[in-house]
């Protein structure tokens, strides 16, 4: 009989089929999560993205029911814990906690192990942090303004620092540089960590680099804070202006942003969703974001992967026009 049937009515069986196979799974699973969650953080213990993770592991936890295991899996600019988490099973015991790099890494590597777009759903945009733009006290600029036109008084112009090629410091001056069309030269350094101790101590006149990374200094004088990499100022340095009041359009923002297998089941990501949502409630959780540079976000799926999709194409643009590649 089945051999008789119409091509439509072939697949209207198949597609019932599937139908009561998800419904199964739900039906199967209706307490998620039933056992441990992996959150694989794709940079090494210790730095920024892995103190995001152990803020919202606990709150997490308690909204989940389940405890969240922290697995760093750090190297090649993230790409290696994300091609762990797009390679693993879609159930949503494994979760990627990431940097923004998420959406720079499509722009600058030719080849990746892991389509970006296609083997991953967003869940959600956990926190927000500005890159910011430091010079040494002894340059001759108090704003951006007058740091633009400083670079360009000088026969060479001026080099940045940056915390590494591709990085989200180095989108931000690239970006400066493009808009702004001032005599900007980048010096990549291999982390923050190296760039800061340069800048301070003049071998370097301006760095791009994580608000954390330089904010004692700032506040010390040891450094001057020019702007803000992010739409808004940030509330750790309300005084400090933005890019963007000076340069319409200027926006990098280091996010750090939470995602599972494409394949999860949609039941499985709000529940994620909402106990992400339901810590950045928590004035607590936001003190220790906000004591790392970062305002706790939680926003939905949706508009993470709005994020997303926009700056995929906008970091394609900016690496072509920069020639910035990893390749």
């Amino acid at each position: 009989m089945f051999a008789r049937m119409t091509r439509s009515s072939r697949a209207a069986v198949l597609a019932g089929a599937t139908l009561s196979l998800c419904s199964a799974f739900a039906v199967a699973n209706p307490a998620y999560p039933t056992k441990p969650i992996t959150l694989v953080v794709s940079y090494p213990a210790g730095g920024s993205v892995d103190v995001a993770a152990r803020i919202i592991q606990e709150p997490m936890a308690k909204a989940l029911g389940q405890s969240i295991v922290v697995e760093n899996r750090g190297g090649a600019g993230g790409t290696i814990g994300t091609n762990v988490v797009a390679k693993s099973a879609p159930d949503g015991y494994t979760v990627l906690l990431t940097l923004s790099s998420h959406t720079i890494n499509p722009a600058i590597y030719k080849k990746l192990s892991f389509d970006t777009l296609k083997d991953f759903k967003p869940v959600s945009l956990v926190a927000s942090a500005p890159q910011v733009l430091v010079v040494h006290p002894s340059v001759a600029a108090n704003n951006l303004r007058e740091l633009i036109a400083y670079a360009n008084s000088l026969p060479n112009g001026l080099d940045y620092g940056s915390a590494g090629t591709g990085s989200p410091s180095h989108i931000a001056g690239e970006q400066l540089r493009l808009k702004t069309k001032a005599k900007l030269t980048h010096i990549a350094y291999r982390g923050g960590g190296p760039a800061v101790i340069d800048v301070l101590g003049n071998q370097i006149p301006a760095l791009w680099v994580s608000l954390p990374a330089v904010a004692e200094f700032i506040k010390q004088g040891k450094l001057k804070g020019i702007a803000v990499s992010t739409a808004k100022r940030s509330p750790v340095f309300p005084d400090m202006p933005t890019v963007a009041e000076t340069v319409p359009g200027f926006e990098v923002d280091s996010w750090y942003a939470m995602f599972v297998p494409a394949k999860t089941p949609q039941a499985v990501v709000d529940k994620l969703q909402a106990s992400v949502a339901n810590a950045a409630k928590d004035p607590d959780i936001q003190k220790k974001f906000l004591a790392q540079g970062a305002v706790v976000v939680g926003s939905s799926a949706a508009d993470l992967d709005k994020r997303v999709t926009r700056e995929i194409a906008d970091w394609k643009k900016l690496a072509a026009e920069a020639k910035i590649s990893m390749d």
